[in-house]
């Protein structure tokens, strides 16, 4: 039997579900260790060096941190099933939505959560950091670890001016991912995927579990519902298989063009602001953010920090895209333009990443 792992995390913890369905759908057996405040001293902060969650120990006592980093390792240990589609058209699209979820999912989650639900969030974190705390206790320790997160919500680009645009563009987010499920059990057909797994993490710990937002999806999108309690609980409990063909659902197609529309632009902009700064200061690790960018939901236009992280994200699906050639390129090129996302083959070149941390630096 193999070795059990050990997950520190939290259900209210972004990347924490992201993490755990993955390992639940693997069936690997694994302790979750609530991230409570003698964890992050004991733990997290000497040894992985960043106050972050989840991070995840190996049965041969390693330490991971960042999900993606985590599933990579975990999935070379245990290739099957396997996390990756094996054709190339759906391996972009488990990449591709992978990114999505991490970094453009953050604008919606982040603004339920401190925009309608911050008390709920902070006694929440409250409960999290001092378990054994009384309930006005945790609500005062919570009040300040929140503070950054609730700033956050702002600097995503959830500001006052915006707000309306960003619930219109996740209402509509939900009627598209609900019927896409009412056809099909998982994102790229009968079983789930990196894709899965990377949406999880917000439609599970924020949207799912959030007072206001959970609300809101339980009555508007029951089979988005159905998905992200099969997802999230019992994932081994999917019986299907991935589409036949290497195929791309079209259910799926007006929330891939959405993401397109959205988030390709600010991908973009980020990609020339990083590479200038990056010729600027050479070899030096890149601020988590890179000043501010303008950004558009629909007709509603704002502001919002540049996050360089997020092309760490991105070099995954463009390395996969390189990689193409012959019928296997033209095929994924077709797929991408008709997702609206045609524009990642001929996307601005950077400096290739690596990640140090809660930020990322030019590749040695």
């Amino acid at each position: 039997m193999t070795a059990s792992y050990t997950l520190y995390g939290t259900e209210i913890s972004y990347y924490t579900g992201k993490v755990r369905a993955f390992l639940r759908w693997k069936r690997l057996p694994f302790e979750e260790v609530l991230s409570d405040a003698s964890v992050y001293r004991n733990v997290i902060v000497p040894k992985v060096g960043v106050r972050a969650i989840p991070v995840l120990v190996t049965p041969q006592g390693e330490l991971l941190q960042d999900s993606t980093d985590i599933i990579d390792a975990v999935e070379r240990r245990h290739p099957e099933p396997a996390v990756y589609p094996a054709g190339p058209v759906q391996r972009f699209l488990a990449l591709w939505i992978e990114t999505v979820a991490d970094e453009w999912m953050l604008i919606p989650a982040m603004h339920y959560r401190w925009h309608h639900d911050a008390e709920w969030a902070m006694q929440q974190f409250g409960a999290v950091n001092l378990p054994e705390a009384s309930p006005q206790e945790q609500f005062a320790i919570g009040q300040q670890i929140a503070a950054p997160f609730a700033k956050a919500a702002e600097n995503l680009g959830a500001h006052a001016g915006m707000r309306e645009a960003v619930e219109a563009s996740y209402e509509a987010l939900l009627d598209e991912l609900d019927a896409h499920f009412k056809a099909h059990p998982a994102l790229i057909g009968g079983q789930p995927c990196l894709a899965d797994f990377g949406l999880i993490g917000p439609l599970y710990a924020h949207q799912y579990r959030d007072p206001t937002a959970g609300a809101l999806m339980r009555s508007r999108a029951p089979n988005l519902v159905r998905w992200v309690e099969q997802t999230q609980l019992h994932p081994a409990g999917f019986d299907g298989a991935l589409l036949a063909g290497d195929a791309c659902p079209d259910s799926l197609l007006p929330a891939l063009r959405r993401w397109a529309s959205e988030f390709l632009p600010v991908l973009e902009d980020t990609a020339h602001r990083a590479s200038a700064w990056m010729a600027e200061h050479p070899g030096e690790l890149l601020p988590r953010a890179l000043g501010r960018h303008r950004f558009r939901l629909g007709a509603a236009e704002g502001e919002r920090i540049v996050r360089p992280y997020s092309l760490w994200m991105l070099q995954r699906v463009l390395d996969h895209l390189g990689s193409l050639t012959g019928d296997d390129r033209a095929r994924v090129e077709r797929v991408a333009a008709d997702a609206g996302a045609g524009a990642l083959f001929a996307f601005p070149r950077f400096p290739r990443l690596e990640r140090v941390g809660l930020t990322v630096k030019p590749a040695a």
